[in-house]
């Protein structure tokens, strides 16, 4: 994974978003993650698990699946218990879990 100086790090060389199109997107996700999610759970190295605002599901869906459609490192799926969103990558793409389970907590440690 190359990582640009500056550049989030959960933004990785193999998203085909437009550079442009990046921050917009991390402003999203951040947003996202400020007003309607709840709390997140690292079950392994390779999966988060983000409780959600159950009306917040239309937006996490359609955000999740945008995301998918840029960035195919990412996986995520949804579960109805409290409605948790996970969101997994291959192992060689931990780190940019790590930043993007770094940016959720930030987020919904803003929202208390």
């Amino acid at each position: 994974m190359t990582i640009s100086p500056g550049q989030d790090v959960w933004v990785p060389a193999a998203c085909t978003l437009p550079t442009v199109a990046q921050p917009i997107r991390v402003a999203e996700f951040d947003q996202f993650f400020t007003t309607s999610a709840r709390t997140t759970r690292r079950p392994g190295t390779t999966r988060l698990e983000v409780i959600v605002d159950p009306a917040a599901e239309t937006t996490a869906r359609e955000l999740a699946g945008r995301e998918s459609s840029c960035c195919s490192l990412f996986t995520f799926d949804f579960a109805t218990d409290g409605l948790v969103m996970g969101v997994g990558v291959p192992p060689a793409y931990v780190e940019v879990l790590d930043a993007f389970t770094a940016r959720a907590r930030a987020g919904i440690g803003a929202n208390r």
